[in-house]
């Protein structure tokens, strides 16, 4: 049969069954859009045929990783808020005062391209500004499951002092989800597919009760899930006793948001017994250990999440605070985190990790049918790994095999060779294929230098930031 590409004769990660699904001397044949065997090399040179034929000798042929949350229009904003306890009040909101809808576009463009390039090929993308966002993964030529970030808040919330409650403006609430359902019947399942849409409610304590209920009936309506944090942090949770007099998972249960639609972003704050509830409602659990790390010095509870036998996967949060949007490094916190937590080197193996950016992430996500593993029919979205680079190496095969822990312990994104999403390369040996990486990153610095320029008014005067920043210390 003819194919339009073969990669063979390399190290083959499936994703399939319940470990990794290596083969030694695998190979992919592709054609179109999708995957049309994955078998030993030999089996697929003697069954197919094609004119590009890609030597994988010392490469790993893998599926492409999934970042199942990310707000990629904070991307301009790139470490402007951490080691401070505030970091939103003290350290982003002084900043986002002078972002405008152009800008997040230009900072999006900049977190997508450092995602590919470090082998992240779906992006779950959670900002406002979603319907101009949007066309960054059109120019990219990326995968996206893309949501508009729905409260009723105002954008001077981070003036409101701590503890008080927020107030909100059901025509804020209103535009938002406009915006929202505008993306969704302008954008879902175009793009051969690619671009895929949700609804995204910014969590339980940005908005009313009323506007909660009218998204879990679109969502209904729409058959699609909701992106929401939830139990993300202390002010939340004082927000939602104030208003409600009840946690916030509680609280979602009684409103019936606590099934296989919800996508729970951090539970941050969740209690064990909480994590437990909606591990067992149906509802998956995203964890992003860099940013949580970072921005709360917190251990989210995945681990008790997936004791529980709920499906999680890996986010890279934001770049304010995370700085980092590289699942690479998402694999590695959440392995290294969890056996700190434990005390326990022997939990959160290596392949967990893997499989919670890959297969596990397509489960939490609503796209397992179509991504997350290397198998016959589903969408060729695959990375090319050079094992030749000096973290992957030496490559031990026999009589164990190090490949994995060292893809998760090791590697740092740069060992990403070539990517492919929906049977195309969009980065190829290292190469950027589809926009002018220079170009994006000339604007974005242009508009953060005016960004910055306008927030040095606005830090405010007791902040431990500005402090420190006085001191020479950042």
């Amino acid at each position: 049969m003819k194919v339009d590409i073969i990669i063979k004769n390399a190290f083959v990660m499936t994703m399939e069954g319940t470990g990794v699904g290596f083969i030694d001397n695998g190979a992919v044949a592709i054609k179109g859009n999708r995957i049309i065997a994955v078998d030993n090399s030999d089996v697929i040179i003697r069954n197919y045929s094609s004119e590009e034929i890609i030597d994988g000798n010392n490469k790993l042929v893998m599926p492409g990783l999934i970042d199942a949350h990310i707000h990629t229009g904070l991307g301009i904003l790139r470490g402007v808020s951490q080691d401070i306890h505030n970091w939103m009040q003290e350290g982003l909101w002084p900043f986002m005062k002078h972002v405008t809808p152009e800008d997040n576009v230009k900072g999006s463009m900049l977190n997508i391209i450092e995602g590919i390039k470090a082998g992240t090929t779906t992006f779950c993308d959670y900002d406002g500004n979603m319907t101009e966002i949007v066309n960054n993964y059109v120019k990219v030529g990326a995968r996206a499951r893309v949501a508009e970030l729905v409260n009723e808040i105002p954008d001077d919330i981070g003036d409101v002092p701590v503890g008080e409650l927020y107030p909100f403006y059901s025509e804020i609430g209103n535009r938002k989800l406009q915006n929202n359902i505008k993306l969704f019947e302008s954008w879902h399942e175009t793009e051969n597919g690619r671009i895929t849409c949700m609804f995204g409610p910014h969590g339980p304590d940005m908005m009313s009760l009323e506007l909660m209920k009218e998204m879990k009936a679109l969502a209904e309506k729409y058959d699609t899930k909701l992106h929401m944090h939830v139990a993300q942090g202390d002010r939340e949770i004082d927000q939602m006793l104030k208003r409600y007099g009840k946690r916030s998972i509680p609280f979602l249960e009684d409103i019936g948001y606590l099934n296989e639609r919800l996508l729970a972003v951090h539970l941050t704050e969740a209690t064990k017994e909480e994590t437990e509830q909606v591990a067992k409602s149906g509802a998956a659990m995203i964890n992003c250990s860099g940013s949580i790390g970072i921005i709360d010095g917190i251990v989210p509870p995945i681990l008790e999440f997936l004791e529980a036998s709920g499906t999680a996967a890996l986010g890279s949060d934001q770049a304010p605070g995370n700085n980092c949007n590289n699942m690479f490094n998402e694999m590695k916190f959440v392995s290294i985190l969890n056996k700190v937590k434990r005390k326990d080197p022997s939990i959160f193996p290596a392949h967990l990790a893997v499989r919670l950016a890959t297969i596990e992430a397509a489960k939490a996500i609503g796209l397992d049918h179509e991504i997350g593993s290397l198998r016959e029919g589903k969408k060729a979205d695959l990375l090319i790994i050079d094992l030749q680079e000096p973290s992957m190496s030496p490559v031990i095969t026999l009589p164990i095999r190090n490949i994995v822990p060292n893809l998760v312990y090791s590697a740092k994104g740069n060992e990403v060779e070539s990517v492919m999403v929906d049977g195309k390369f969009i980065y190829y040996k290292k190469k950027l294929l589809t926009v002018d990486e220079k170009e994006v990153v000339t604007t974005a610095q242009e508009a953060a230098n005016r960004i910055s320029s306008k927030a040095q008014g606005e830090i405010f005067p007791n902040s431990t930031l500005l402090e420190r920043m006085k001191k020479d210390e950042l």
